[in-house]
């Protein structure tokens, strides 16, 4: 599973001591091929021999000279913003301390395929050591947005982008969108939900569409009805929120230095509540006004998809005025059904102690 998503460029960085990812002129020539950088029959003779010199000496200062001489004003701009992107990390030395800059500073510049990129090297590296299947699709959420379903009493999460492409296209690509803008029929394209059954089919999509085509259950208490009207709870075994649990107390542990637990939970009930921290924006609005003892409307209600308990090992990682409180954390989707994770949130809000 280490080397699962290949296109995110992970292979070309490099683990400090601290385990941060240390990027490799390979790096810079891993972006320089994508679909933003890469040549393209149109491309000026300027562009083409900036882009060779670039390949050659991924870390060559460019003056803006070079740039002014581009055709294409698209080109020059998409050639500024990686410039400025590979100076920015190669400044601050490591693709963490960068993305910890960017969010500290509270004007993020980037695209957000550039910090979803970000992101996804550094989950590939936090599970470099995970078989678990379940575990890989919940980390998707971290950079990949969700659109979440209700089906039979199930939430269950897919990629937003591959089912609007799946639905445009019926999962034949180009071809089935020129089918069905001729007005064919077309066979309802095949989403499954992540199971045992196929679970190393996940694992083997690693390119292409079908990579993000699996659908994550969030559904982490399961409800059968016994004769007699008894109803039996009982933890789902894929539970995705477990798997998510573990994904973001890997990400405390590695950007923070400190161990936690987290474990979702169905309820806040504790009058002694004192912290929160919204995994998403929808999920901060909704603790924020129960935090302050608001009700919420139904609809509100709905768009909760979790609760999580967040707990320290070491208490003393806290600050003192919360030492030993839990802290709560909530994910929710939006009112159009989809749930963008804003996993720093986590290293932005957490109550730590300053030598944490």
């Amino acid at each position: 599973m280490q080397n699962f998503w290949t296109a995110c460029g992970h292979q070309h960085l490099t683990p400090n001591e601290r385990g941060w990812l240390v990027p490799s002129p390979d790096y810079w020539r891993w972006w320089l091929q994508r679909p933003e950088m890469a040549l393209v029959p149109e491309s000026c003779k300027e562009e083409i021999r900036l882009h060779k010199a670039l390949l050659e000496t991924p870390l060559m200062p460019v003056s803006p000279a070079h740039l002014k001489a581009f055709k294409d004003d698209d080109a020059r701009e998409n050639y500024e913003l990686f410039l400025r992107f590979r100076d920015d990390v190669e400044q601050a030395g490591t693709l963490e301390s960068a993305y910890m800059g960017w969010m500290q500073s509270g004007d993020v510049q980037w695209p957000p395929l550039f910090i979803d990129l970000v992101v996804q090297a550094i989950a590939s590296r936090l599970l470099a050591d995970v078989q678990d299947a379940w575990v890989w699709r919940a980390a998707e959420l971290l950079f990949r947005r969700q659109r979440i379903t209700i089906e039979g009493g199930r939430v269950l999460a897919g990629d937003s982008e591959t089912l609007d492409a799946l639905q445009a296209t019926g999962g034949l690509g180009e071809m089935g969108r020129l089918l069905m803008e001729g007005g064919a029929p077309l066979k309802a394209a095949d989403v499954k939900v992540l199971h045992p059954d196929n679970a190393q089919q996940y694992a083997a999509q690693r390119e292409g569409q079908g990579r993000y085509a699996f659908l994550l259950d969030l559904t982490h208490e399961l409800q059968n009805e016994l004769p007699h009207g008894l109803i039996l709870s009982m933890v789902n075994a894929h539970s995705g929120l477990k798997a998510l649990s573990v994904v973001l107390t890997r990400w405390v542990q590695h950007f923070l230095g400190v161990s936690v637990q987290i474990e979702p939970v169905r309820k806040v009930n504790d009058p002694a509540w004192r912290w929160h921290v919204g995994l998403d924006v929808t999920a901060t609005h909704l603790l924020n006004a129960l935090y302050q003892g608001k009700d919420l409307e139904a609809s509100a209600q709905r768009q909760l998809i979790s609760l999580f308990k967040l707990r320290f090992d070491k208490p003393q990682d806290m600050r003192a005025d919360v030492q030993g409180k839990p802290v709560y954390l909530g994910l929710a989707m939006n009112a159009q059904g989809l749930l963008k994770l804003k996993p720093q949130n986590l290293l932005l809000n957490l109550p730590l102690a300053e030598r944490a």
